[in-house]
């Protein structure tokens, strides 16, 4: 596991830079045994169904228990914290309100189930973490990359995930697929949000995959599911052969 640099957002050009200050962190995860990986996207990006059909694949050839979670939620207080925010009633949530709930669900899950498990030497797998938020929030909600970061720093103490999948698809593909499964999917907040929303979600995923090549893997999630799925398995497969079989 990796400690996140603090990150600073400056505005250059019309496009967000991100400066990254190095500093040596201690606290939480200093010595875990396990691997931290996560999978970001826009919505309508597919996660849930790329997840659902990745996992079992991957315990097939996992050495090590796997532990699959979400965000927000994936643990009791956290789930309760979930509701709150994607509740669709809740329009009138400030953007500095939603983003403290987030970060405060994410510390309450941190503690309940991703660091128990990693201590274990178990591998967590978990649907968005904190890019989402500084996407998310800091950037299409307008608050600030910066200050997201450093609220987020506070909640993890700087836990940084080994590896993140992240699934592009363009803002138009996305809201396509959200509206076409609005009978078969949990239809929350967020995705009320009009194309002006998704497409900052999108530029800003875009930007946190040229800031970290080397922990986030893009991958294009217009193609197939069964090409996605395995895309991402290849992809961690390769990369840990201490923790899978091939």
């Amino acid at each position: 596991l990796r400690r996140s640099p603090e990150c600073h957002q400056e505005e250059a050009d019309g496009h967000l830079r991100y400066r990254i200050i190095e500093k040596k962190l201690k606290g939480m995860g200093d010595n875990m045994k396990g691997l931290f990986i996560t999978m970001e996207g826009p919505d309508g990006a597919g996660k849930t169904t790329v997840i659902n059909q990745l996992i079992p694949l991957l315990q097939k050839h996992a050495l090590v228990d796997i532990v699959s979670t979400r965000e927000p939620g994936g643990s009791r207080i956290a789930e309760d914290i979930r509701k709150v925010i994607l509740d669709v009633n809740n329009t009138e949530m400030d953007e500095r309100t939603e983003a403290i709930l987030y970060a405060a669900g994410r510390r309450q899950h941190l503690k309940d189930r991703i660091l128990p498990n990693l201590e274990k030497g178990n591998i967590v797998f978990c649907d968005r973490f904190v890019d989402s938020s500084l996407v998310y929030q800091g950037v299409a909600r307008g608050i600030g990359v910066e200050e997201v970061a450093q609220l987020n720093h506070f909640a993890t103490d700087g836990l940084e995930p080994s590896t993140t999948l992240y699934l592009d698809v363009p803002a138009e593909v996305g809201l396509e697929r959200i509206h076409k499964a609005r009978g078969n999917r949990q239809f929350d907040r967020l995705d009320q949000e009009g194309l002006s929303f998704h497409t900052m979600v999108r530029n800003g995923y875009l930007e946190l995959v040229k800031k970290y090549p080397e922990r986030i893997v893009s991958i294009d999630a217009t193609k197939s599911i069964e090409e996605v799925v395995e895309e991402c398995f290849r992809v961690l497969v390769e990369r840990y052969p201490k923790y899978f079989t091939k």
